[in-house]
């Protein structure tokens, strides 16, 4: 097991080294000049553009660019935004926002998807079983940007329930309906997932000799079916925290949130090569985490999963 971890450690390096250089290529390549989409319809001087050229070393190859970046990740400064800010105070005040979403999110959808999967595969073909389907094709169908109008037309604006905008007040309480909007258009396919998976699981072996052993059903499913039916949906979930850390840019402009996702876009906008490099960074070293978390949850999950060389 240590071995597996060190490994997967390990992994972190190269994958570091390729998206960062990957990213800043991308970034590097884009046309126009990030200085002067800087002061957007004014044009400044041209001893300010050398200045501010110098000073972010614009004025210098890719590569050379790309070395004073990863020189400066290992000294702990991901550098600075064309507007004077620090990276890190950036990222410091907006990750938690779009980690708290993410992590809300993940919740409702994991707990809807659980219940309503294990229920419609239990009642396989009758009504419960078709009307959740039916109901989940529509939410895969729907645009994020459509759930997140509606959502903000009925439950917000007609009957009150939530404030159709976050602005900076971002706390837990003040997230719910985002994470729920965000939660259903995630909740289609891991309750599909779920489902099937516990149709499968029910036809297993040792499902049918659990009762044949006299196990009561309220014995057999938590402990024998749900177990081993919660890999793919873990799996899909951890996928969708993923996605959510960056995916999120659309329902965080509707509502108004100040997160990564915003911060993100008006940075790409600004060809802000250090902003975009080091949030995706880190994006990729938080999903690389949580999927070593995932690979070992499964062990957890499944006794018959082991980690050898």
């Amino acid at each position: 097991m240590l071995a597996y971890i060190l490994r997967r450690v390990l992994q972190l390096i190269p994958v570091f080294l390729g998206s960062t250089l990957l990213i800043y290529f991308l970034v590097f390549a884009m046309p126009g000049n990030p200085i002067l989409a800087l002061f957007g319809d004014k044009t400044p001087n041209q001893a300010v553009i050398d200045q501010l050229t110098a000073q972010y070393h614009l004025d210098q190859p890719f590569i050379v660019q790309y070395f004073y970046y990863i020189l400066g990740i290992f000294q702990g400064n991901m550098g600075e935004t064309f507007s004077g800010q620090s990276v890190n105070e950036v990222l410091a005040r907006t990750l938690p926002v779009t980690g708290r979403l993410a992590v809300m999110a993940i919740g409702i959808e994991f707990v809807l998807s659980i219940i309503i999967g294990t229920l419609s595969a239990l009642r396989k073909g009758k009504i419960f079983d078709n009307t959740s389907l039916v109901i989940s094709l529509v939410f895969i169908s729907l645009p994020i940007f459509v759930l997140c109008f509606l959502a903000q037309y009925f439950l917000a604006i007609q009957l009150g329930w939530f404030k159709p905008t976050v602005g900076s007040q971002n706390d837990w309480g003040d997230l719910w309906l985002p994470a729920f909007v965000l939660g259903l258009s995630l909740y289609a396919t891991s309750m599909r997932l779920m489902r099937g998976s516990v149709i499968d699981t029910l036809n297993q072996d040792w499902v049918r000799t659990a009762y044949s052993k006299g196990l009561p059903r309220h014995r057999v499913i938590p402990v024998h079916v749900l177990r081993n039916s919660l890999i793919p949906v873990i799996t899909n979930s951890a996928t969708n925290f993923g996605v959510l850390l960056v995916g999120a840019t659309v329902t965080e402009g509707i509502f108004n949130i100040p997160g990564v996702g915003n911060t993100l876009f008006q940075a790409t906008l600004k060809h802000e090569g250090p902003t975009i490099v080091s949030f995706v960074t880190v994006f990729v070293i938080i999903y690389v985490l949580v999927n070593l978390f995932v690979d070992l949850l499964y062990g957890l999950l499944d006794p018959r999963i082991r980690y050898v060389k």
